[in-house]
């Protein structure tokens, strides 16, 4: 319902006692807004249940909440359950219809620098909703589409369905294919990964991994909330205690590639452009309202940068980032300004193309009681103290 009204960014469903209203948080335009009929708590109840799935049912109800995201009729969803006081609630995004590139993000063609380093630290920074996810999508697939390299990410849950182009890529899940972020990056180390892509920096474990990583030969590209570059690096360092956080900031300063942050704005489009643009008739109504695209402040790992972030002298870095435009660095307003004077933007359309379907989960044996693995009807059990190799023979054969 949602998706046929143009909708691609955080759509809720409220709870109002026994019923449940879809509708948007933040609209596109003046006056345009998702309506549909009350959804009884029941529906919704039921609705939730096969969404989450019974395997991860009671995930759910321990943590009251569950993160996971599906492709349903053919829009690629991200989807938060949640428990409220008046019963079960959903936050779904709708991700882009479209495999995200740089240009087709209308992000400044330098950031692709960011995905040519061979090794070091590369940061997506922002608050939530400001497109973090879509702009690491798009890095990746520029490395995908170039290079011959081995890439793992680590996601919760997968937003993008990655297809292996260039590159060989292999996407795991938290909590389905891994249990956290932290046992992720100590498998990913052990894989032989030129790339790794990890979802989110939530605790001071996983930046250390992280950090370590990025030190040893890897290309680590990862995404933190925060409103500006210096705050996305402080974070990392405060995450620690006072007396290794000197350590910390030249761990930091000898891998730091380079920190993207964004917000999302609205930008009127070009006079003319909506008809030249051969848009559909909804899309040309719908991109009348301008073009809602990112705008960044780019801090990149030059000498001056990383000499003041391993000083830990933070608040030097809005200087940095003022004097360095001929280096590649932008503030916020210097990126506007490049933003109002471009004439070549893509529209957020559908591809005709569907995008690549995530692949089937094949779910490992399950453990019995036994310590035994359940699987299909044609695996032999050997348990930890059976010592008859006849029958095992036999037990082969027969199948």
């Amino acid at each position: 319902m949602c998706a046929g009204h143009g909708a691609a960014y955080l759509s809720q469903l409220d709870a109002t006692h026994d019923a449940l209203r879809p509708h948007r948080r933040r609209p596109l335009g003046a006056g345009q807004r998702c309506i549909g009929e009350p959804i009884p708590g029941a529906e919704l109840l039921a609705l939730a249940r096969e969404l989450v799935g019974e395997e991860r049912w009671p995930e759910l109800l321990e943590r009251r909440s569950c993160d996971l995201s599906r492709t349903i009729a053919g829009a690629r969803l991200r989807i938060n359950v949640l428990c409220t006081s008046r019963g079960v609630g959903l936050a779904v995004r709708f991700l882009a219809s479209f495999k995200a590139s740089l240009a087709k993000l209308n992000l400044h063609p330098d950031l692709l620098r960011l995905a040519q380093s061979q090794n070091g630290l590369v940061i997506v920074s922002g608050p939530t909703g400001s497109g973090k996810s879509s702009t690491l999508a798009a890095l990746i697939q520029e490395i995908n589409s170039r290079e011959r390299r081995h890439i793992v990410t680590l996601e919760a849950p997968i937003e993008y369905a990655l297809a292996p182009r260039q590159a060989f890529i292999r996407q795991r899940e938290v909590g389905r294919d891994t249990p956290s972020f932290e046992q992720g990056l100590y498998d990913a180390l052990r894989e032989d990964p030129d790339v790794l892509m990890v979802g989110e920096l939530r605790d001071p474990q996983t930046m250390r991994l992280t950090l370590n990583a990025a030190e040893t030969g890897h290309l680590v590209l990862t995404t933190l909330h925060s409103s500006t570059c210096a705050e996305a690096l402080q974070r990392i360092v405060n995450a620690f205690p006072a007396e290794i956080q000197g350590g910390i900031c030249a761990q930091l300063a000898d891998c730091l590639v380079g920190v993207v942050c964004q917000r999302m704005r609205f930008f009127e489009l070009p006079s003319g452009w909506i008809g030249s643009s051969g848009l559909a008739p909804f899309w040309e109504t719908f991109m009348s309202q301008g073009i809602r695209a990112p705008e960044c402040e780019v801090l990149l790992g030059t000498q001056p940068v990383k000499a003041v972030v391993r000083q830990g002298q933070f608040f030097k870095l809005q200087t940095a980032l003022e004097t360095g435009g001929n280096d590649g660095l932008f503030t916020f307003a210097r990126y506007r300004e490049w933003m109002e004077k471009r004439t070549d933007w893509q529209a957020p359309t559908p591809e005709t193309e569907p995008d690549d379907e995530p692949p089937k989960e094949a779910p490992l044996p399950r453990r019995t009681s036994r310590g035994k693995a359940t699987g299909a009807a044609d695996e032999v059990e050997i348990g930890p103290g059976d010592e008859d190799l006849a029958r095992i023979l036999s037990e082969l054969e027969d199948k």
